[in-house]
């Protein structure tokens, strides 16, 4: 079975600490992806499980073996990079099964794992022509054959469509994620696209400075994030944020309920219903609302003027603001009727906004 543990992993180069003690279950079978911004620490942590890079502290098991020390070709791993690293002289064929033939497998062998790869990933018409004769969806693709030849214990994936435009990117996530089903094999993939993340993920590991700040399914972190880093990550456009200060609690049909006046709105007082402790009054928090959740009905209001409206056709996202500058994004289903510079009332689902306290950290809502 090929889980992958991480127990307290630490990488440093010098005096500079990048993963800062991960810890980390992944089930056989697994899609998962790490995720973050730039200089998150995501790639060196996925080079850390390869074996490219020495971990400074901690343990990294594959299956029952620590790996801590194991050489990178006797992982039981194979790696898909960003740059596809096809020889160019080589056919698709021969690029696919170069690992094999140089590791001395039968000739006979090496075939039929290269022909069943071609099969999985639709390159049966392209086996005899060269890298430059490809697009790179293909070339992609045939870097991936190269590692499923390999018949390894888990796949790596580091930002493998980065080099492509949009089009192929989808073409590319839906190949990905049908290789996964029919394989049923660990993948742990790297990406700084949140939407990669959230289309083909099973679990989402989000990085911070090489800190994990939450791990859980995708819609998990997308409804319940464990505080503003996450909550402003994992979704596109990013969720709202607005700063406020508790001015009051109320008890309503059994639920808690907590005031928060907006003073970037003209101090107007929202209720959101909260479980557990209400923070006192006078602490200073940040309510998060999600574009798709300014609705018509919303029980809060918040006035604003549209700076510009982002037409997509089935939907429009408003971007607005206050009269003292705060941004607000929403969705609408009727931006065709809306204009640049009207006045409006937004309102949104108290019910489904989030409270933060003033690190960041989430206060838990009903």
């Amino acid at each position: 079975m090929a889980d992958v543990k991480l127990t307290q992993v630490r990488k440093s180069f010098g005096n500079i600490d990048i993963i800062r003690g991960v810890d980390l279950d992944i089930k056989h079978g697994e899609f998962v992806v790490f995720v973050g911004p730039s200089g998150c620490g995501k790639s060196t942590l996925l080079r850390a499980i390869s074996g490219l890079e020495d971990i400074t502290s901690g343990e990294l098991r594959i299956g029952d073996q620590v790996m801590n020390h194991v050489d990178p070709s006797k992982r039981g791993i194979a790696m898909v990079f960003q740059s596809y690293a096809l020889y160019p002289h080589m056919t698709v064929r021969e690029n696919m099964g170069f690992a094999l033939k140089h590791a001395g497998v039968p000739k006979a062998e090496v075939a039929t794992k290269v022909d069943a790869a071609a099969k999985i990933l639709g390159l049966e018409p392209l086996m005899d022509r060269k890298p430059k004769a490809l697009s790179g969806g293909q070339r992609q693709r045939v870097a991936i054959g190269r590692a499923i030849v390999r018949d390894p214990q888990v796949f790596l994936f580091d930002e493998p469509l980065s080099n492509l435009d949009a089009e192929l990117r989808v073409h590319m996530r839906i190949e990905i994620a049908r290789l996964h089903r029919e394989l049923g094999s660990t993948i742990i993939y790297v990406t700084h696209d949140q939407v990669e993340a959230m289309t083909l993920a099973d679990k989402i590991v989000v990085l911070r400075a090489g800190v994990v700040e939450q791990v859980g399914a995708p819609l998990e972190l997308y409804d319940n994030p464990a505080n503003t880093f996450v909550a402003g990550f994992i979704g596109s456009p990013r969720m709202n944020f607005f700063d406020g200060t508790v001015s009051g609690h109320l008890r309503a049909n059994g639920v808690n309920q907590c005031q928060v006046r907006l003073a970037g709105f003209g101090n107007a007082v929202v209720t959101l219903p909260l479980d557990g402790n209400l923070p006192a009054v006078g602490t200073e928090v940040s309510v998060g609302v999600r574009p798709e959740h300014f609705v018509e009905d919303g029980s809060a209001t918040l006035p604003v003027t549209i700076d510009m409206l982002e037409h997509l056709g089935g939907e429009t996202f408003v971007y607005a603001r206050s009269s003292s500058g705060v941004m607000v994004v929403m969705e609408s289903k009727h931006g065709r009727s809306l204009r640049s510079g009207q006045a409006l009332e937004a309102r949104f689902d108290a019910a489904k906004a989030l409270l933060f306290d003033k690190s960041g950290a989430r206060i838990y809502c009903h």
